[in-house]
């Protein structure tokens, strides 16, 4: 082998991982998912793409060297993006694209593709392949023109009514604080479109969603190859948090058709559509994804970390459930709350113990913390806040609870397997995947009765519970191991990179 051919076949795999809210910023399943893969992965270096609502100061994971860079892109801060970031432009071309922005340069080169990418992306009559170009077609132009001053001319602000009176069934009550907010989450799609992105060989998304943009991008610059790996189904969640909010319908619907135009690019556009459970390839099928394009990988345990181990000794003469979950709206912890309430009316002495992130939604926490007051728990029902070794968290229970409304392949539950430590879950997204009769219950989401029912007789069966508890680390060990899953990515990118996927162009109209 000559050393042209030694250097070729040493040089890694450049990934760009696009995240949302999520790695490395924040705490979570996807989080955990996006940390093992960059840490395991031979032969792979990554570029972390985070988009988080604002600028965060550090990392709450410690990178590892498989990570070259990290690019953050705070969606929501009041501040320019220049004024705070470095992208790698220097001062003399920041000032000159700004130079260059005028209602001219507007009138002439934004507004048109403006206009076609806002009425194909909620528009009545929406087309795909006009969406897409439009995307491409803007990028073009905030290459060369300043994103912020483009963005508040009232040229927009005058072309944005109109599209919408066109393209949209617009009420006649609507107002204009609707037309502001709405014009305002347009604009932070487009954010992502004048973000430098890096040359790379796959960018690999985190969901079906708003990271579609940047990955097109780089498809068009440098021909990458894109890969979704969908957790839980971003159209499903979207429509689950935006409905049960308090925007007005104009809003919600104009959200709603936002993510199903984005979800669709998504699922047609890319190369692969990696799912965490088979749950989830119904809403991807549905969609616009075609069978060819589709792999489920489940999520993986590290079983040496998360093993079988003694229950804490200040526990062990209590009952004792534990979680760990984000408190948050999906993970339906009021259901969880109303759980325990029902299990001390047989076990008065029982523990509920709620590990996770308390800061995701304030509104919410306050929420449960007032029924915990109403209910009389403050006792038996514990927010601990998070847990850095979920591992130990797990012994300290009998069994575990999952109380979630909507779920991909939750961490949660083969964690708790791994650890021996059986679990009551409901059935949402891939739980009923890890979970059989021999390892746990799944109920009902929001039946907090029958999953009441559930935990007590595992809390009264212990010879019942040991056994589930032996079964359930036997079925991690055959099926959800970290080395197993680790060897798929690495499997799938090498199928990526050497163009054995093929991509099937569909029909854009819906």
């Amino acid at each position: 082998m000559n050393l042209k051919k030694i250097r070729e076949s040493v040089v890694n795999k450049r990934v760009l991982l696009i995240t949302e809210g999520t790695y490395p910023y924040n705490y979570g399943g996807v989080s955990s998912w996006s940390h093992t893969l960059c840490n395991l992965t031979k032969k792979v270096d990554y570029v972390i793409y985070a988009l988080n609502a604002h600028y965060e100061e550090k990392p709450k994971y410690s990178i590892h060297d498989n990570v070259k860079e990290i690019i953050q892109v705070p969606l929501w801060t009041s501040y320019d993006l220049c004024d705070i970031m470095n992208y790698g432009n220097s001062y003399k071309h920041t000032v000159s694209k700004k130079k260059a922005t005028n209602s001219i340069s507007i009138q002439y080169y934004f507004l048109d593709p403006f206009k076609i990418f806002v009425s194909n992306l909620v528009g009545n009559n929406r087309n795909l392949d006009k969406l897409e170009q439009s995307i491409y077609d803007l990028w073009e132009y905030f290459q060369k023109y300043d994103y912020n001053t483009t963005t508040k001319h009232p040229l927009v602000w005058r072309e944005f009514k109109n599209i919408i009176e066109q393209s949209t069934d617009t009420p006649s009550d609507l107002v204009i604080s609707d037309v502001a907010f709405s014009l305002q989450y347009i604009n932070k799609l487009l954010l992502t479109l004048s973000v430098p992105i890096p040359k790379v060989d796959i960018v690999h998304i985190t969901l079906a969603g708003l990271p579609i943009l940047p990955a097109l991008i780089a498809k068009k610059q440098y021909k990458s190859s894109i890969m979704v790996t969908e957790h839980g189904v971003f159209i499903r969640e979207n429509m689950i948090n935006i409905s049960s909010s308090s925007l007005s319908f104009f809003v919600k619907n104009l959200i709603i058709k936002s993510s199903e135009s984005i979800c669709r690019l998504a699922y047609t556009r890319a190369d692969l559509v990696t799912s965490v459970s088979k749950f989830n390839t119904k809403w991807e099928f549905r969609y616009g994804l075609d069978e060819e394009r589709s792999k489920v990988i489940y999520n993986g345990v590290d079983e040496n970390r998360f093993n079988i181990g003694e229950k804490p000794d200040h526990l062990k003469s209590t009952p004792t459930v534990v979680a760990i979950a984000r408190i948050f709206a999906l993970k339906d912890i009021i259901t969880m709350i109303k759980t325990c309430e029902y299990v001390t009316r047989k076990i008065p002495n029982v523990k509920f113990i709620v590990y996770g992130d308390k800061k995701a939604d304030l509104e919410y926490v306050k929420e449960c913390e007032d029924l915990i007051h109403k209910l009389n728990l403050k006792n038996n029902f514990i927010l601990a806040g998070h847990h850095s070794q979920p591992n130990k968290a797990f012994l300290e229970g009998d069994i575990s609870i999952l109380t979630s409304i909507s779920e991909g392949f939750p961490y949660t539950v083969i964690e708790s397997m791994s650890c021996g430590v059986p679990v009551v879950g409901t059935d949402v997204g891939g739980v009923a995947e890890a979970i059989t009769e021999k390892t746990g219950f799944v109920c009902n989401p929001k039946d907090h009765d029958t999953l009441g029912e559930r935990v007590i007789y595992l809390l009264r069966n212990p010879d019942i519970r040991k056994h589930m508890g032996i079964e359930a680390r036997k079925r991690v060990l055959e099926n959800f191991t970290l080395n197993k899953i680790i060897q798929s990515y690495e499997e799938t990118y090498e199928d990526l990179t050497t163009k054995r996927i093929s991509t099937k162009k569909l029909t854009p109209f819906y």
